[in-house]
């Protein structure tokens, strides 16, 4: 059992199922205490060795069921087409032919069991568990069955084939009899093995398919986004967001061994005539960050909005203070609906509010310094996203200008290439500088990029 176990944890590893090699040893021993005798004791046991969520429990129960249930070979699917083929008295006349070819006679045999086994075997040598792609599929199922003996299968129903057009009216009739049977079985096998490998794909490589999907999403624009995509999209900023999350939970000191604080290492040396009995190392203090953030919820850019008040309802809890705001033609907060709803409530609703408007940078700006401009201050960091198109409307210049004198940094994410700053009713050009930074911000992979940086921002030495 020792290579089924190792498979069974590389398909959980698959399935999200985090296991380290030390669980895995733990596994082994528990295996060797429960046996595999009792299928619910010895399933219950592995997951208790393994499953440490919720969630991976659940995931842990499909993968145990796809995993130890071998469907090939089994009984007939109820259309008669999954059968083997039955023996006969005639095989007898071509007893040296077929026991020339071992798969011949186990599809003759019609033992399930033992072409199952024969199956998983062949597997094994030709590495069908490395399937990456879902485009192998076919070609793992046929080296499967040429390491089982197909070639020599196709050879012996051609040459029964020869014998029955060549001979007599007995040795036609047997002979053609018995290609047509093994024929079949030929058949049964490709429909056995497309199964198999199927299975191995599902428990294996599926993830490797979801991984460049999300890869593809992740450098998409996000205005070009279809509405099929935006669940996974959500899955995929939530665990950008969880894993900064993790990287700047809290605030700490991190020691970097190695970097020597040579200025205190050698003050304090200093009454024991400089021997250094006490070594100093220099420390990183992580702050938690302050963040105000302006969308642009306009029809231009309402994308865009979407997956970034999606990634900074995912960081609240890294961001010690998060002011949310939203605006088209007029700006309101929105960070009691982020506070106070799940997400798939919280977006749909700051979008129904203020969202899908002609743009009023000017008046948004405005809003603003009425009734919020008094909260900033040298720790914040402002956000704005926008396309900076202020439909010719006054762009409220001075107010930016206050807006960056009183803050630690304003960095705006332009979803327009840069090459269209200026052109038309864009005031981007103006508005950018008084920005700490002006970026394209057009994808998910360039909005975990930018709030990664802001986030390092706040660690100094």
């Amino acid at each position: 059992m020792q290579r089924p176990l190792e498979n069974f944890f590389r398909a959980l590893r698959a399935a999200d199922i985090r296991v380290s090699p030390a669980e895995s040893i733990d596994a082994h021993r528990t295996v060797d205490l429960v046996g595999y005798q009792d299928r619910q004791l010895f399933k219950d046991a592995l997951c208790v060795a393994l499953a440490k969520t919720p969630d991976e429990v659940a995931n842990f129960e499909t993968c145990f069921e796809m995993f130890f249930t071998r469907e090939e070979f089994s009984a007939d699917d109820g259309e008669g087409n999954r059968q083997p083929p039955e023996g006969a008295e005639s095989d007898a006349d071509f007893a040296e032919e077929i026991g020339n070819v071992p798969l011949a006679e186990m599809l003759l045999d019609g033992d399930g069991s033992e072409m199952a086994a024969a199956m998983e075997q062949s597997a094994n040598r030709v590495g069908a568990t490395e399937i990456q792609y879902f485009s192998q599929r076919g070609y793992f199922a046929r080296r499967i069955l040429d390491d089982m003996g197909l070639r020599d299968l196709e050879k012996l129903i051609a040459q029964l084939r020869r014998s029955g057009e060549g001979g007599g009216e007995g040795d036609e009739d047997g002979s053609d009899d018995l290609a047509q049977r093994l024929e079949q079985g030929r058949r049964y096998l490709l429909d056995e093995s497309r199964q198999f490998v199927e299975r191995q794909y599902e428990l294996y490589a599926r993830s490797n398919g979801e991984a460049l999907r999300e890869e593809f999403l992740m450098e998409t624009r996000m205005s070009n986004l279809e509405q099929r995509d935006f669940v996974r999209m959500h899955k995929i900023v939530r665990r950008m967001a969880k894993r900064l999350a993790t990287r700047y939970s809290r605030r700490r000191k991190h020691t970097r061994r190695g970097q020597l604080d040579v200025r205190r290492t050698l003050r304090r040396s200093m009454p024991h005539d400089g021997i250094p009995f006490e070594v100093f190392w220099k420390h990183i203090k992580i702050e938690r960050p302050k963040i105000v953030v302006i969308c642009d919820v306009s029809r231009s850019v309402a994308a865009a909005a979407r997956f970034l008040l999606l990634f900074l309802y995912s960081l609240n809890e890294v961001i010690a203070q998060l002011e949310a705001f939203a605006f088209s033609d007029r700006l309101v907060s929105v960070g009691d609906i982020l506070e106070n709803n799940d997400v798939e409530t919280a977006i749909p609703e700051i979008m129904a509010k203020i969202g899908f408007r002609s743009t009023d940078y000017g008046q948004a700006l405005d809003d603003y310094e009425e009734n919020f401009m008094e909260d900033l201050d040298r720790h914040t960091t402002v956000i704005i996203l926008g396309d900076g198109r202020s439909n010719f409307t006054d762009p409220r210049i001075d107010i930016m200008r206050r807006l960056h004198d009183r803050s630690r940094a304003v960095i705006w994410l332009n979803p327009e290439p840069e090459t269209f700053w200026g052109t038309g009713d864009s005031e981007m050009l103006r508005y950018r500088q008084f920005c700490h930074v002006a970026k394209t911000c057009s994808t998910v992979m360039h909005l975990e990029r930018v709030i990664d940086d802001i986030l390092k921002s706040y660690a100094r030495t």
